[in-house]
């Protein structure tokens, strides 16, 4: 090819001059006799470099990004192409609280729904109160009033037909956002980013882990089932169905060996679940993050995940005199214990008599013991 001359300097100026350059390259061939001139001591030289076509600069691009990519991934271009995990998982929960964001919006305008639909039935409630007094006042029930009330209780049940089901879908946007929310706590957990709010586990004191586990204990939604419809699955007394894996954050019951030797039931988080091998690691809520178990499903117990309500569904608590598993007041330990009141009221807890030595009759004064944290037992034989 016909070519021109160019000085060193133009050389050591050109991008290639550089950047690794692969056999066969033009510019490669004038590198090279520009070494050979510097061992000379040379200070004028002339070289012979092909000229510049569009080709060749795609190439010369092609080679950088190769460079960058494969022979220093520290670079800025590397960098950029190379995958960060810490990214994605920065990327995750953004993306987390911006859907928590969008649902705490939907969910304000569903509660303003719920409040517009019972203004507007008060006044047909208004309307049957009034009718009943006229009723009670000329001492009489006409076919005019029968009609009319008939009419007011229809619209009144339509009414309270259309407020059930806003407030189903508050409930459900409710447990949707929580449910986001501890997924988003997992992820930050895992990332090892933590705000305030929402301290390392290696620094929370034992004080601020009593109130978290009450705050669980209290917000544990109440099962509100359609007419018929009987409770689910860890709703209350009511055991996880024979092929229920609990979920990465899931509150467990795990039985684990202690520091004597002994085996002991103790409050955990599940952290995951083999299917090849049946096991859960876990974390003990009360070791700071520091201690991991390996169970079989038979160590584990999934806590229950909704409130029965006593005045509705009664058949989904633990009676009087049933033997259970209580989380003792004030620690993460779970203890046998006799049921010595069932709840009366959704918001009640159960009153629990433990097994304890120390006491002439085995038993502990009755102690209040939230439904969150009452399991059934497994072993009915008395120790």
């Amino acid at each position: 090819m016909g070519g021109r001359e160019m000085t060193l300097e133009e050389v050591n100026c050109c991008a290639c001059a550089k950047i690794p350059l692969l056999p066969g390259h033009p510019c490669q061939r004038a590198r090279r006799q520009a070494d050979k001139l510097r061992m000379r001591g040379t200070r004028s030289w002339k070289l012979s470099l092909e000229p510049f076509t569009p080709f060749s600069a795609v190439r010369a691009i092609f080679i950088l990004f190769l460079f960058c990519v494969f022979v220093h991934p520290h670079s800025s271009i590397g960098l950029l192409l190379t995958p960060d995990p810490g990214f994605e998982r920065n990327m995750a929960l953004v993306s987390a609280d911006s859907r928590i964001a969008e649902l705490l919006g939907e969910l304000h305008q569903l509660i303003k729904q719920t409040q517009e639909e019972r203004s507007r039935s008060e006044h047909n409630l208004v309307n049957i109160q009034k009718t009943h007094e006229r009723m009670q006042t000329e001492n009489k029930i006409s076919p005019y009033y029968r009609t009319k009330l008939r009419g007011l209780y229809t619209t009144a049940k339509a009414d309270a037909e259309a407020e059930c089901n806003i407030l189903r879908k508050d409930l459900d946007k409710i447990a949707e956002i929580k449910s986001l929310l501890e997924e988003r706590r997992i992820a930050a957990k895992i990332a090892g980013l933590y705000n305030d709010s929402e301290p390392p586990r290696k620094t929370m004191r034992r004080g601020v882990l009593m109130t978290l586990l009450q705050q669980s204990a209290m917000t544990l939604p109440l099962w509100i089932g359609k007419p018929g419809e009987k409770p689910p699955p860890l709703c209350g007394a009511i055991p996880a169905s024979s092929d229920y894996v609990a979920k990465p954050g899931d509150k467990v019951a795990a039985r684990v060996k202690a520091v004597d030797g002994d085996e002991q039931w103790i409050l955990a988080e599940a952290v995951s679940y083999n299917h090849a091998t049946n096991k859960y690691e876990v974390d003990d809520i009360d070791e700071e993050g520091k201690e991991r178990h390996t169970l079989s499903r038979r160590r584990i117990i999934p806590l229950p995940q909704w409130k029965a309500n006593p005045e509705t569904d009664p058949e989904a608590l633990f009676q009087k005199d049933q033997l259970v598993l209580a989380l003792y007041p004030q620690t993460t330990c779970f203890y046998r214990a006799l049921i010595h009141t069932p709840p009366q009221r959704p918001q009640d807890d159960y009153s629990v008599l433990f097994e304890d030595t120390s006491y002439a009759d085995g038993y502990s004064p009755p102690l209040n013991v939230a439904q969150r944290y009452v399991v059934a037992c497994k072993e009915t034989k008395k120790k």
